[in-house]
């Protein structure tokens, strides 16, 4: 479980697929309410309280992004008007899922040598981003509805890594390099 301060007020916890199963939980368990997903989101509110050294009272709202194959985001905000005094803890959990495939890849040459096995596997689509600490291949859900999900998984993991940057952020502050067509465009060109 990785865990970034956003703001004062707010922090977000990524954790991938491998993390979820270490707890116990698989992400279809997710969409249930459940005692077992509520004891296991308190422990990782309280994993993170220690990791940033700061007391979580008072009301949590947490937004939970289930990322296809590749984990969770959770971004937790911590009310400014907690009462100090007190000594509880209310979440308040909102749950969305997005559709996409985003990787990072430390280096264009890792773009490029993950291009040809997706490629065999049938995939032409994917838009390439340019970031200050990388490149990042987002892949829509149509472009891989037809691909078995853990080869895709598999094949992207081994060339870059799950992120928890989103494509919204990408598409405000990165530098696109190709718009649907990078597996195509990369296969063509190396």
């Amino acid at each position: 479980m990785r865990i970034e301060r956003l703001s004062t007020h707010k922090f977000k916890m990524f954790l991938t697929t491998d993390d979820l199963t270490e707890r116990g939980l698989e992400t279809k368990e997710i969409w249930k309410d459940l005692p077992k997903v509520h004891q296991i989101f308190s422990d990782m509110i309280l994993d993170a309280q220690e990791e940033l050294e700061e007391e979580l009272i008072g009301v949590l709202t947490v937004q939970i992004y289930m990322l296809q194959a590749q984990g969770l985001l959770v971004i937790v905000t911590k009310s400014e008007d907690a009462a100090g005094d007190d000594d509880f803890l209310e979440m308040k959990v909102t749950l969305d899922e997005y559709k996409e495939l985003l990787y990072h890849f430390e280096d264009v040459e890792d773009v490029i040598q993950a291009t040809e096995p997706l490629r065999r596997m049938g995939l032409t689509g994917g838009t390439l981003f340019k970031e200050r600490d990388g490149y990042y291949l987002l892949m829509e859900e149509h472009e891989v509805e037809n691909v078995n999900k853990e080869d895709l998984v598999a094949v992207l993991s081994e060339f870059g890594s799950a992120t928890a940057m989103t494509s919204v952020w990408l598409e405000e502050y990165g530098s696109k390099i190709t718009d649907g067509t990078a597996v195509d465009k990369f296969s063509a060109f190396f």
